[in-house]
């Protein structure tokens, strides 16, 4: 239940929280940083300084003129802006280790879909509403993660004398850990601008120029950053014109659709680690051969499986950050595809259909945005969305036809969970891939991932086949479209009711009347906040809990 609000707004900005009882941050954020408010300025006013922001520190910036090696060959091929044409042992394909590397990649397009290809909306029909959601730009590692904790121990060796690195890794003896903490970096800030300006060029026309729209976002810095390039890019720099940012406060014990995980606190617990146990697994097989190779050219020094995971992960973050890394090709090809598999497993077991939270996390979204497609508020305290918010439609109005909001990538994930999206509820096993995965983190949830959900009408039923003429006979009919990351994700594989339709679409009446069983499928109330036990990963398949019956208390 929602104890209390306020509600302040100045220059384009809208702050918002609302309280919420018995949440615990999520493991992957950090703790909160809370700047002191001006005297004269209310705190949930104040935009500069940032409330509620998180970490904020800012690493050493990028001087690629100077540390970039390339070219690696003949041919010289020029940095745009990161440099990723380094050569990597056993790609025989001229194929890029940046798309395997899950929700570190760096923003690309889905390359080979959902299992459906695209078709133009056929002519006489009309796009009439366009649900963005956003996650943030590429950032900073997290404060207080494995690569961070590795950073330390490495120049701990070094400054001690106690160990030497020799070969490919001799580059550790005078390396030093110069990342910040969780805020965009430059690519980050042009993903969204770009984001902003492709969405522009797409739906530019769903904006009413005499009317001024509502966008969410969350008040850690790197979401709020990344709604405003993204506005800029999309509107221009005079966007407060166009748009007035609503920034809802996320922080443990604060109701938010946009970080589902802040108020369901088994989300955070070991009934949740499912993932994590599963990508241990996997990370111990994989990394075997580098563990070794890496041992090899090191003395006093001892390289654990968790260590070599962190070596590699440093890969995609100095690049996003300094624009090269002399980890990246430590590893080979195949290490990069495996170490995309990793976070597949991290994802599938802690945020969607093998995790018990794996829904509930995501319901509170599924909620507003059903009560966006049917013209309502939300009234009822029954899942993390914000319920003084959503009961207003000063902050959550319905009568736009662009709405636009910024999340993170595991509450995205955890949202087409809560649509019952099971294309992607495939069990991955921890011994490795399995034929035709849909659950490809990379396809999914790199930074700047993009959910575009498109209302479009249509002055006859569209033909399935879309061969032939491009309607039947009938009644004007509505449809709704699933883009993720420029690529359709068809309804119907996961919605039979939806049909077969080959262009992944389905009738918007139909689609809600699929989505009638998502909350009580969630269980958000057992689901986050009820007492059930750990079971193994690949148990639970269904992104609930396992238990059900008398056993089950609320």
């Amino acid at each position: 239940m929602i104890t209390g609000a306020l509600l302040l707004a100045a220059a384009g900005y809208v702050h918002a929280v609302a309280i919420a009882p018995g949440a615990v941050l999520e493991a992957r954020q950090a703790s909160t940083t809370v700047s002191t408010a001006s005297p004269t300025v209310n705190l949930f006013l104040q935009t500069s300084p940032e409330v509620f922001q998180g970490p904020t520190a800012t690493g050493t910036p990028a001087f690629l003129a100077e540390t970039n090696p390339a070219p690696f060959s003949g041919t010289f091929a020029p940095n745009r802006p990161l440099e990723t044409a380094l050569p990597i042992a056993g790609d025989t394909n001229n194929a890029s280790i940046f798309q395997y590397m899950g929700n570190l990649s760096p923003y690309f397009p889905n390359p080979s879909g959902f299992g459906v290809n695209e078709y133009p909306l056929p002519s006489g029909s009309n796009i009439t509403l366009l649900n963005m959601l956003s996650r943030h730009g590429s950032r900073y590692p997290t404060t207080g993660s494995g690569v961070v904790t590795f950073g330390a121990g490495i120049l701990s060796a070094t400054t001690n004398k106690t160990a030497n690195f020799t070969g490919a890794l001799s580059f550790l003896n005078t390396w030093s850990y110069k990342l910040g903490a969780e805020i965009l970096v430059p690519v980050g800030n042009q993903e969204l601008f770009d984001s902003g300006v492709l969405h522009q060029y797409e739906y530019g026309q769903l904006y009413n120029p005499n009317t001024k729209i509502v966008a969410r976002t969350t008040s850690e810095d790197r979401m709020l950053k990344s709604a405003e390039y993204f506005l800029a890019g999309f509107f221009g720099l005079s966007w407060s014109n166009n748009a007035t940012l609503e920034i809802i406060i996320e922080q443990d014990n604060f109701n938010i659709s946009l970080a589902g995980y802040d108020n369901c606190n088994n989300s955070n617990l070991a009934v949740s680690a499912g993932g994590s146990n599963a990508s241990a697994i996997w990370e111990k097989t994989y990394l075997a051969n580098a563990t070794a190779r890496f041992q090899a050219m090191s003395s006093g020094y001892n390289w654990t499986t968790a260590e070599v995971y962190d070596a590699q992960t440093l890969c995609p973050y100095e690049t996003v950050a300094f624009g090269y890394s002399s980890f990246c090709d430590l590893f080979t090809f195949q290490e990069w595809e495996d170490f995309e598999y990793s976070i597949d497993l991290s994802f599938a077991g802690g945020d969607m259909f093998q995790s018990p939270t794996g829904r509930a996390v995501g319901i509170g979204y599924q909620q507003e945005f059903l009560a966006r497609l049917q013209n309502h508020t939300l009234t009822t305290a029954n899942t993390q969305a914000n319920i003084t918010l959503d009961n207003n439609t000063v902050t959550f109005p319905l009568n736009q036809s662009l709405y636009f909001d910024f999340s993170h990538d595991t509450n995205i994930a955890s949202i087409l969970t809560a649509f019952g999206l099971t294309q992607f509820a495939q069990l991955l096993p921890t011994s490795g891939p399995p034929p035709n995965q849909q659950l490809i983190v990379s396809h999914m949830e790199p930074f700047g991932a993009r959910l575009d959900i498109e209302v479009i009408n249509a002055p006859q039923p569209v033909s399935a086949n879309r061969t032939g003429s491009q309607y039947t006979a009938g009644p004007p009919t509505k449809y709704i479209h699933f883009i993720l990351n420029q690529r359709t994700i068809p309804l119907g594989v996961s919605f039979p009711s939806c049909g077969a339709r080959v262009d992944g679409w389905c009738e918007l009446n139909t689609f809600i009347a699929t989505q009638a069983n998502a909350l009580a499928l969630a269980d958000y109330n057992f689901a986050c906040n009820g007492n059930y036990p750990a079971v193994p990963y690949g148990n639970i398949t269904n992104g609930a809990p396992q238990i059900t019956g008398p056993a089950k208390k609320h």
